[in-house]
């Protein structure tokens, strides 16, 4: 039975990529003058569509006080970012053509990229286009040995750090068995998750995962594996996104995952408020709610508040 987690929380260069609208927000998401944004997904109960969500419909607080609601709109362009990692088997390649099948479907205000995870890097096979075709001719077999033994999490850290904001959504589809070889597989506290999920946490990036098995005897073992889950959920949960898998087999299919990534990310908001982070800025705990029946929300469990000026 498909198991699914919810979710309310050696560096190399690469490919440059495309410059999409400014910087790099390493101060939060601002929307405007003095403000914040944090994306929010509107999600049905039993992965129904849910209903259209209006701002008096939205109750945000932070750190447990009731905050205004600024703004309020729904998601319109979006840069997906897929993240495929280059030690898994091979035979995960044979479910590609629900990978492309799920890239044609999207609207043409989706901007979608694919890179490979290696050596602790993300290295771009095909930069953000709305060419879903083009974007489709990227995906290859994963090489399943070498260097791609190391860190997931790295390679999120290195992608996020280069990656330009323009204040629309983000969202990263990181395909992975969650294993760091670079940190070992017993530590109960991995740094580099951490790091990943705060740098995701300050650019408004959402995470959604799919667990597949890699070409090492590690990713057997079932409480490797079964680590490697709980990191790959963590990470989703604490940035607003999801984390797919099926015990520790590799995936049947990756078409329900995909299609109901594909529903989220269709019913996604905007939220825009005024923080204040003080002298020097922290992140804190957030959380949207709605009253309406039938819906609840998913979003990152803090957000950055930047530096009063």
């Amino acid at each position: 039975m498909m198991k699914k987690i919810s979710a309310a929380r050696l560096v190399l260069p690469f490919a440059v990529l495309t410059l999409v609208g400014g910087l790099f927000a390493t101060t939060g998401v601002a929307a405007g003058p003095g403000t914040v944004s944090l994306t929010v997904t509107a999600a049905g109960k039993k992965d129904t569509s849910p209903p259209l969500v209006t701002k008096e419909d939205v109750l945000f607080f932070v750190n447990k006080e009731r905050t205004q609601v600024v703004d309020w709109k729904h998601g319109e362009k979006l840069y997906l970012a897929v993240l495929i990692d280059d030690s898994l088997e091979s035979s995960i390649a044979n479910q590609w053509g629900d990978l492309k099948a799920f890239f044609a479907a999207q609207p043409s205000s989706t901007y979608i990229s694919v890179s490979y995870v290696r050596n602790g890097t993300a290295a771009v096979a095909q930069d953000f286009t709305n060419d879903h075709e083009l974007a489709a001719k990227a995906l290859r077999l994963p090489l399943g040995n070498g260097g791609a033994f190391t860190s997931p999490y790295l390679a999120l850290l290195d992608f996020m750090k280069r990656w330009p904001s323009s204040g629309d959504r983000r969202s990263i589809l990181l395909i992975s068995s969650g294993i760091d070889y670079f940190r070992g597989q017993f530590e109960v506290v991995n740094p580099d998750l951490d790091s990943a999920i705060s740098l995701a946490e300050k650019g408004n990036i959402n995470i959604w995962s799919i667990y597949a098995p890699d070409a090492g005897h590690r990713s057997r073992g079932f409480f490797v594996a079964g680590r490697a889950q709980s990191f790959l959920t963590q990470l989703a949960d604490e940035t607003g996104g999801e984390s797919f898998y099926l015990g520790i087999a590799a995936p049947v299919t990756l078409k329900p995952y995909l299609d109901e990534l594909a529903l989220h990310l269709s019913n996604q908001y905007l939220l825009t408020f005024k923080p204040s982070g003080g002298p020097k800025g922290r992140f804190t705990r957030a959380k949207a709610t709605t009253e309406l029946p039938l819906v609840e929300f998913m979003a990152a469990s803090e957000v950055y508040l930047p530096a009063a000026n």
